[in-house]
C-alpha cells in the first residue's frame, strides 16, 4: 500500500513537472523580478530583464531564418536588444562572417576574368547590404519599434550619407574584379535615383553595371515580385545570375531562383 502510495505521487509530480515545462515561457519568468525600463527619444519604451536575452536572442535568430515574417515591428521588449546587436561588433562578424562566405563560393564558380563571356552576374541589394541605414534608426530612436516612416527614410536617403555596411566594399570589388556583371536591384524609388548614385560612390562603390530602382509601374508591384521580375529580365538576356545578396528575404524569393543566396542581418524591419 505505501510502494502504491509512493508511485503515485511520484507519477503526479513528474506529471506535473512535465505540463509546468511544456507551459514555460520566458516571459513568464518576469513574475516576482522587477525589469527596468527603458525610452528611446522618440518615447518607445523598451522592457529589459534578465530572463530576457534568450528569448530576444531567439526572437531575432528565427527573424533571420525566416520563421518569422511579416512583423510591423520589433517586440517593443526587443527593441533594445536589436539596438545593441545591430551597433555592436557581433554584427560586424556576422557581416564579414557572410562575407567570407561569398567569397568562398566565388572559388567554385567558372567565372574568372580571363575566361568570362561577360554574361555572369551578380545581384545586391542596396539598403542594409551596400549602404547602413543603422545611422537613421539612430537619429529616429526607434530600431523597428515602431512602424518605418517611409516619407522620412526617403528624405534621410535622399541626403547620401550612408555609409557602407562593413565588409562589403572589399566583397563588391572582389567580385567585379572577377568579372561578373553587378545589378544593383533596390527597393528604393526612381526619383531618389541621384543621390542613390552619389551616396555609392562617395560610400566606395563603383563600376557596376545597371542600378535599378522601382519606377511608377514597379511601385505597384510587391517588393517580391519587382525584384523576382528583375531576375526573370536578366535570365531573359543570358545572364547567368550566380548569386544574390540582401539583407531582406525579399531578395531572393520567387522565380527565377539564384545559384546562390547570401543573407545578412537586419531585424530591424520586415519588407514583403
Amino acid at each position: 500500500m505505501a510502494r502504491s502510495l509512493v508511485l503515485s505521487l511520484t507519477l503526479a509530480f513528474l506529471f506535473v513537472g512535465m505540463v509546468s515545462a511544456r507551459d514555460w515561457n520566458i516571459l513568464n519568468q518576469f513574475k516576482g523580478l522587477k525589469p527596468t525600463t527603458t525610452t528611446s527619444k522618440k518615447g518607445v519604451a523598451s522592457l529589459k530583464g534578465p530572463n530576457l536575452n534568450g528569448y530576444c536572442e531567439s526572437w531575432r535568430a528565427n527573424v533571420e531564418v525566416h520563421n518569422i515574417r511579416d512583423f510591423r515591428v520589433v517586440p517593443q521588449e526587443c527593441v533594445w536588444f536589436v539596438q545593441q546587436y545591430m551597433t555592436s561588433s557581433q554584427y560586424d562578424d556576422d557581416v564579414e562572417r557572410a562575407v567570407d562566405a561569398a567569397i568562398l563560393y566565388l572559388g567554385k564558380t567558372c567565372c574568372e576574368k580571363k575566361k568570362c563571356d561577360g554574361m555572369d552576374a551578380w545581384i545586391f541589394d542596396i539598403d542594409d547590404t551596400l549602404l547602413s541605414t543603422i545611422p537613421y534608426h539612430k537619429s529616429d530612436g526607434s530600431f523597428g519599434g515602431e512602424q518605418l516612416n517611409t516619407t522620412k527614410f526617403e528624405e534621410w536617403q535622399s541626403w547620401g550619407k550612408a555609409p557602407a555596411v562593413p565588409h562589403m566594399v572589399k566583397l563588391f570589388h572582389e567580385i567585379r574584379e572577377r568579372g561578373f556583371k553587378i545589378f544593383l536591384v533596390s527597393s528604393r524609388k526612381e526619383y531618389l535615383r541621384s543621390a542613390t548614385v552619389e551616396n555609392l560612390i562617395e560610400a566606395g562603390y563603383h563600376s557596376w553595371s545597371n542600378l535599378l530602382l522601382r519606377g511608377e509601374e514597379e511601385e505597384k508591384k510587391s517588393v517580391t515580385q519587382y525584384k523576382a521580375d528583375v531576375r526573370t529580365w536578366l535570365t531573359s538576356l543570358g545572364y547567368r545570375v550566380w548569386g544574390v545578396m540582401g539583407a531582406q528575404w525579399n531578395s531572393f524569393a520567387g522565380c527565377p531562383v539564384p545559384k546562390r543566396t547570401f543573407k545578412l542581418p537586419n531585424s530591424i524591419y520586415y519588407i514583403a
